[in-house]
C-alpha cells in the first residue's frame, strides 16, 4: 500500500546514497520500455494484420491510433490519479492493465476486437508514463541526478524504439504478429516485481479531486481530431464527417479550456500553461512526435507496399532511423550539464528537419542507401531533443504537480503521434501516387521540426530552471 508523506514506510529519497541507486531507475524504465516498444513494434506488423483480417488502410490506422488515442486522452487523468493516490500504486495498476490488454490483443479474432483491446492497452500506458517521470523526480532530488535519470529514461525510449521494428519483424516472420503483443505479458510481470521491491511508496494527496468534465472534453478533443485525420483519406478532406469532426474538436477544446478556468481543482491548472517553458516544451514534444512517428508509420507502409519487403526486412530497413535513438538521449543528457538544454533541443530539431527534407527531396524511387542518412538524422534529432524538452517541462513545474506536468508533456507527444500517423495514412490513401504521398508526408514532418526549433529558441531557457 502507498504510505503518506513522512511515514516510516516511506524511504528517504533525498540522501546521496538514494540518489546513486540505479535500481529504482531500472525498475521504472522496464515499464516505460514496454510502452515504447509496443508503439514501434506494431508499425511493421500493421500491414500483415491488415492482410490477415482483410482490413482497409483506414481500419489498420485505427489499430495504431486506437492505442495512441486512449494513451493521449487519459494521460492527464493518469497524472492526476498519481498525484492523488500515489504514483507507485497507479504505475503498477497501469502495468497490470497493459499486460492484460496485450494478451487480449494477441487473442483478437478480428480487427474490431483488436482495436478495442488496443484502446485498453493505451489506457494502461496512460497510467504508466506519468508515474515513470514522477517516480524518478521523487527518487533523484538534485538537478544533476535528475538530468542524468531523465537522460537514461530517454535512452530507454531510444533502445525500445530501436528494438521495436526489429523485434516486431522477427516475431511476425517467425511466430506471427500475435506475439508482438504476447511478449508484453512476461515483461509486465518482471516490472511489477522490480517496482514493488526497489521503488519506495509515494506520498498520497487525497484532497486533490479529479476533474471528470475536463477529462471527458479532452477525450472528445483527441477522438475527434484523430477521426478527422483518419477518415480524410477514405472520404476526402471536405466530407461532412471530416468537417464535422474538425469543428466539434475545436468546440471540445474550447470547452476544456473553459472548464479548467472555472474548476476549483482542475486536471490541468492553466497556471502551468502560463509558464513559457512548460507550454513551449509540451508543444515541442507534440511536433517532434508528429514528425518522427508519422515518418516511421509511412515508411513502414512504403517499404512493404511499394518495395515489397517482408516485415523483418522492413524492421531492418527502419533500423538506421531508430538506432540513433539508443545513444542520442544519453549524449544530450551528458552535454546538457555543460551547455544547458536549449542549444541541444534546437540542434536536434534542425537535424530532424534536414533528415526528412532530404528524403522528400531524394526523388520518386531513390535507392535505399540514399535514405539511410535522412532516417538517421530524424532518429538522432528527435532523441537528442527529448531529454532537454522533458527536463524543461519538469523543471519548470512545481513538485506538487509533477505528475500533471509529466502527463501534459506526454499527452501532447501522443497527440502528435496520433496526428502524424493519421495524416500520413490519409495522405497515402488519398494520393494517386504512393511515393508522392510519402514525400508530401515527410515534407510536412520537416516543417514540424522547423517549427519546434523556433519554439525552442523562444521557450527553452538558457540556464536550468528551479521549480517554484
Amino acid at each position: 500500500m502507498e504510505s503518506g508523506a513522512g511515514t516510516p514506510a516511506q524511504r528517504p529519497v533525498g540522501t546521496p546514497a538514494a540518489e546513486r541507486r540505479l535500481a529504482p531507475l531500472f525498475a521504472v524504465c522496464v515499464g516505460y520500455f514496454m510502452v515504447i516498444l509496443d508503439v514501434t513494434a506494431i508499425n511493421v506488423a500493421v500491414p500483415v494484420i491488415g492482410r490477415d483480417f482483410d482490413a482497409s488502410l483506414t481500419a489498420v490506422q485505427w489499430v495504431t491510433n486506437g492505442y495512441t488515442l486512449a494513451f493521449a486522452a487519459l494521460l492527464l487523468t493518469g497524472g492526476a490519479l498519481g498525484d492523488r493516490l500515489g504514483h507507485r500504486r497507479v504505475f503498477c495498476t497501469g502495468i497490470v492493465v497493459f499486460s492484460v490488454a496485450s494478451a487480449a490483443c494477441g487473442l483478437a479474432p478480428g480487427v474490431v476486437f483488436l482495436t478495442g483491446a488496443r484502446i485498453l492497452e493505451g489506457a494502461g500506458a496512460a497510467l504508466i508514463v506519468p508515474g515513470s517521470l514522477a517516480l524518478l523526480q521523487e527518487a533523484y532530488r538534485s538537478p544533476a541526478d535528475r538530468s542524468r535519470a531523465f537522460g537514461l529514461w530517454g535512452s530507454m525510449a531510444g533502445i525500445a524504439a530501436s528494438a521495436g521494428p526489429l523485434l516486431g519483424g522477427l516475431l511476425v516472420n517467425t511466430l506471427g504478429w500475435r506475439w508482438v503483443f504476447f511478449v508484453n505479458v512476461p515483461v509486465g510481470v518482471v516490472c511489477i516485481v522490480l517496482v514493488l521491491r526497489h521503488v519506495p511508496a509515494s506520498a498520497r494527496r487525497i484532497g486533490r479531486s479529479l476533474d471528470w468534465p475536463a477529462q471527458i472534453a479532452l477525450v472528445a478533443v483527441v477522438t475527434l481530431l484523430t477521426t478527422a485525420l483518419n477518415e480524410a483519406g477514405r472520404l476526402g478532406w471536405t466530407a461532412p464527417l471530416v468537417l464535422a469532426s474538425a469543428g466539434l474538436c475545436l468546440l471540445a477544446c474550447a470547452l476544456f479550456v473553459l472548464r479548467e478556468h472555472l474548476a476549483r481543482s482542475p486536471v490541468l491548472p492553466l497556471s502551468l500553461l502560463t509558464r513559457r517553458p512548460v507550454a513551449g516544451g509540451a508543444a515541442i514534444g507534440m511536433l517532434f512526435n508528429f514528425a518522427f512517428y508519422g515518418m516511421v508509420f509511412t515508411a513502414s507502409l512504403y517499404f512493404q507496399h511499394a518495395r515489397g519487403m517482408s516485415a523483418l526486412r522492413t524492421g531492418l530497413a527502419l533500423f538506421p532511423a531508430v538506432a540513433m535513438s539508443m545513444f542520442a538521449s544519453a549524449l544530450s543528457g551528458r552535454l546538457a550539464r555543460r551547455t544547458g538544454h536549449r542549444p541541444l533541443v534546437i540542434t536536434g530539431m534542425l537535424t530532424g528537419a534536414a533528415g526528412l527534407a532530404g528524403w522528400a527531396a531524394a526523388g520518386q524511387d531513390p535507392a535505399y542507401v540514399l535514405l539511410i542518412a535522412p532516417m538517421m538524422a530524424a532518429g538522432f534529432g528527435t532523441s537528442f531533443a527529448l531529454t532537454g524538452a522533458t527536463a524543461t517541462v519538469m523543471s519548470a513545474a512545481p513538485d506538487t504537480h509533477a505528475g500533471t506536468a509529466s502527463a501534459l508533456f506526454n499527452t501532447t507527444r501522443q497527440i502528435g503521434s496520433a496526428a502524424g500517423v493519421a495524416l500520413g495514412g490519409s495522405l497515402l490513401a488519398s494520393s494517386t501516387d504512393f511515393t508522392e504521398g510519402v514525400r508530401l508526408s515527410l515534407g510536412i514532418g520537416a516543417a514540424a521540426y522547423l517549427l519546434a526549433a523556433l519554439l525552442a529558441v523562444l521557450c527553452v531557457p538558457r540556464a536550468p530552471l528551479t521549480a517554484g
